[in-house]
């Protein structure tokens, strides 16, 4: 029988677990840190030997090139700065709306998954595995080489309305622009808001004392519409649009969706709605069935059972993958520079660096935002995981 001596209160040798513990754990800390420190030497000298400058002053100087798509004002002689901010707002936008569809589609398609209609089950079943198993890259060319840039061009656009065109330099829409009555409108906008919520939560109340319902829709629907025309009709229009028009080979005026853009959106959206499919129809699945003959024995209708039953419920198994795959969106917009978009990528680790010659600084920056969205994306996903988890009493 072998006899392990106590730990002594107060006991610093080597033979304590716990200073064991510490020791090794501070020898690891040093080690991390003499590494870093010599790679941060390294870099240095190797900077100084060939003669260039680090730091981020670059990014006051003028960048001295034009981008197609800013969602900012964007001149030529703008500095580096400004170019950063272009490119994070373009990997803005187009993260945003590829979650936004990606989501609402893949939705439908696990829907569909359990459908019980044999066509629409095949149907979204084929698209499924045929999207997932092809590179997103591959999509990414099919959409902009093999769809969009075989639309007519500007003089044959397609034309809806004289307000709407599509070419294959972009689809050209009408840009709202700032009116005179913006202001008076937006206030009474939040006012019919304020008042509907109000009348609501009033209603809500005399329901439980009373029993008696009252609708809030009506009186919400005429303050909604009401106070906002009203503001119109005293304080003028608070927008008036800017409608694109033929000039010479292209469109001049309105807003502009370059066909990059569409191609990135499509290509993304419909690459992650087959796995977020998949997500849906696992979550649904993982309801017990007991739910669902619960629902029916109550006499509840399909949709509503599905809406206020599964949907709740699944939402716990749905949300950390889900969370995943909002991720890989963020990080496969950076596909982007295959075709030219102007995302932090082609522009901040791309043209700048090319001109700047920074590159340390421009990948450290580029990898900063990315980073940032995406711990963002996950925290904001791990708050409203943690609203809906289940609490065990």
């Amino acid at each position: 029988m072998s006899h392990r001596r106590p730990t002594v209160k107060g006991d610093l040798s080597f033979s304590n677990p716990a200073v064991r513990a510490w020791l090794f754990q501070i020898l690891a800390v040093a080690v991390v840190l003499a590494i870093v420190a010599y790679l941060i030497h390294n870099t240095v000298t190797n900077l100084n030997n060939r003669g260039i400058t680090s730091g981020f002053a670059f990014l006051d100087r003028g960048a001295g090139f034009g981008i197609v798509q800013h969602l900012i004002d964007y001149q030529e002689g703008d500095t580096y700065g400004r170019v950063f901010l272009v490119g994070l707002l373009n990997t803005l936008l187009v993260s945003a709306l590829c979650i936004v569809f990606a989501s609402v589609l893949g939705f439908f398609l696990g829907l569909a998954r359990l459908s019980e209609n044999w066509l629409l089950r095949k149907l979204s079943t084929i698209y499924i595995e045929t999207f997932r198993n092809i590179p997103p890259l591959l999509q990414i060319f099919f959409w902009y080489f093999a769809v969009l840039r075989n639309l007519p061009g500007p003089r044959q656009a397609v034309n809806a309305f004289d307000l709407m065109f599509l070419s294959n330099r972009g689809l050209y829409l009408p840009a709202p622009m700032m009116g005179e009555g913006l202001m008076a409108f937006f206030v009474a906008l939040v006012v019919a808001v304020v008042v509907t919520v109000g009348l609501y939560r009033f209603n809500s109340k005399h329901q439980i004392k009373t029993g008696q319902l009252r609708r809030t829709w009506p009186v919400a629907l005429g303050l909604i519409i009401g106070l906002p025309i009203a503001a119109h009709l005293a304080f003028g229009p608070a927008l008036h649009w800017d409608v694109p028009e033929l000039r010479g080979f292209n469109f001049r005026g309105g807003l502009a969706l370059i066909p990059e853009l569409a191609a990135l959106t499509l290509a993304l959206s419909v690459y992650t709605s087959a796995f977020i499919a998949e997500i849906i129809r696992a979550g649904i699945q993982s309801v017990p069935h007991g739910q669902h003959e619960a629902a029916r024995s109550l006499g509840l209708p399909n949709p509503v059972t599905l809406r206020q039953v599964i949907i709740p419920q699944a939402l716990r198994v749905i949300i950390p993958p889900l969370t995943s795959q909002y991720l890989n969106i963020v990080k496969n917009s950076s596909l982007a520079a295959a075709i030219g978009y102007p995302d932090m990528v082609s522009l901040f680790a791309g043209t700048v660096l090319n001109q700047t010659g920074q590159a340390i600084e421009t990948i450290a920056i580029t990898m900063s935002v990315y980073l940032i969205i995406s711990l963002t994306i996950s925290l904001l996903m791990n708050i409203y995981n943690r609203r809906i988890a289940l609490i065990e009493r």
